[in-house]
């Protein structure tokens, strides 16, 4: 996975016809109005949900699609395991506002070639769609690719993540602004095993104040669950 690669081109050398997926009128406005004076590109169709976006890439078997992941209908990571499973020459690049190592390993692990965020350039969303053409993957700069690729592939490291129920008791409540004597007293436990319960999460983690762990968890989608 390279997020910069050395051969990248800024604009693809055969047209590269594009769906664009996202279910606010004025993305896939944007979208469209962004990529519009792009040689060798050509915006074929738009899907507002999951289910239109699996039926127009049957239809016109698009080179690209751009994938927002939060969609109606059809979430937009079973949007890419059928589109994937049902039009394999279909390159998609999830296009999102999630700046989480957890979603983007889902949806390459689904079956995208790249994950880039929506705050993203002009230059560097072409970059991406260049790369993902070519049948590379790529990885937004701003995530953490090491994590990535531990989570896609479910390594020691991505399970050295896990926590407890505990620690995840403890982790919401630190994420919520509460200090160790208030998280003891909310939990029933000593103080002092609720100082345990941060060091473990810290090293865990690897981060050392409230608001490094409370990023890092959310990132790595350890809090995703009910606790």
């Amino acid at each position: 996975m390279n997020s910069n690669h050395a051969e990248a081109r800024t604009v693809t050398q055969r047209t590269c016809t594009v769906l664009i997926v996202d279910d606010h009128h004025l993305m896939r406005e944007g979208l469209r109005t962004l990529l519009d004076d792009v040689p060798n590109l050509k915006i074929i169709a738009e899907a507002e949900n999951g289910q239109d976006a699996v039926a127009l890439c049957h239809t016109h078997h698009p080179s690209i699609v751009l994938m927002d992941l939060s969609l109606p209908e059809l979430d937009g990571i079973e949007a890419i395991l059928q589109i994937h499973k049902g039009v394999p020459n279909t390159k998609i690049l999830a296009l999102t506002a999630s700046a989480t190592e957890v979603r983007a390993a889902d949806a390459l692990n689904a079956g995208a070639l790249g994950y880039v965020l929506k705050r993203s350039s002009k230059k560097e969303l072409l970059q991406a769609m260049d790369i993902v053409f070519h049948g590379n993957l790529y990885l937004d700069p701003a995530l953490n690719e090491r994590q990535v690729i531990a989570l896609m592939a479910g390594t020691e490291e991505s399970r050295r993540f896990a926590l407890t129920r505990r620690e995840k008791q403890v982790l919401k409540l630190i994420a919520q602004g509460d200090r160790n004597r208030e998280i003891a007293n909310k939990l029933t436990i000593s103080l002092k095993t609720v100082e345990t319960h941060r060091l473990n999460l810290m090293h865990k983690l690897d981060a050392h104040n409230a608001a490094k762990l409370t990023c890092r968890a959310y990132r790595l989608g350890v809090l995703d669950n009910d606790v």
